[in-house]
């Protein structure tokens, strides 16, 4: 079983939709019990890295999250659920991460050209930077998904599995080990977010 994390933050309808129409048995819970009893986890994400962090720490799962991920089990972190699994963000101020992954969150404004606009909303072709990563077993170079962001995963090279060109190369998608994030929403990406998905759950 899939535990969709609920913290209040995060399009939790829909992740449990495209999840369940691939055949996946998911729960969407914030009970520490169902989240330990749980296969895999998706830590989902929307908004501001300061309130999002807060709510997690609120409710208790921010420790476990880091406790679950650190005995070894499948973690997907997707858009600011992504950001998140790094060391801290600097939105808006200097916030904790989970510290999951190497590397800090930063403003795109001033890497991607002046012309182009923030947030980046809208669909954006991948680029893989490592194809044989599992998270991309279905997913082809260049398919297009959904981005909605301003903010992105820097410092973090060791861990890029992909990227996406706004002017600049922008961190699309990491992988460590058991941990991994994608900073587009597969399910707002059509086929090529549901193959994304696919391949998590089959991890």
């Amino acid at each position: 079983m899939i535990a969709i994390i609920d913290y209040g933050v995060g399009n939790l309808f829909s992740l449990g939709s495209s999840l369940r129409s691939i055949g996946a048995e998911t729960e969407t819970t914030g009970d520490p019990g169902a989240i330990r009893a749980a296969d895999k986890l998706i830590l989902p994400g929307v908004g501001a890295f300061r309130d999002a962090a807060a709510r997690l720490r609120e409710r208790g799962l921010f420790e476990l999250v880091r406790e679950q991920a650190g005995a070894g089990k499948p973690l997907l972190g997707i858009c600011l659920g992504m950001q998140m699994l790094f060391e801290k963000s600097y939105e808006y101020g200097e916030y904790e991460g989970l510290a999951l992954l190497r590397g800090a969150v930063e403003p795109m404004a001033g890497v991607v050209p002046a012309a182009l606009k923030l947030p980046q909303m809208g669909w954006n072709a991948l680029h893989l930077t490592r194809p044989e990563h599992p998270l991309f077993r279905y997913i082809h170079e260049g398919e297009y998904v959904y981005f909605v962001h301003s903010y992105y995963a820097a410092r973090c090279a060791e861990t890029v599995i992909a990227v996406t060109d706004y002017g600049a190369p922008i961190t699309a998608a990491v992988a460590k080990d058991n941990v991994w994030g994608c900073q587009f929403h597969p399910e707002k990406s059509g086929p090529a977010g549901l193959a994304l998905l696919r391949a998590f759950c089959e991890v």
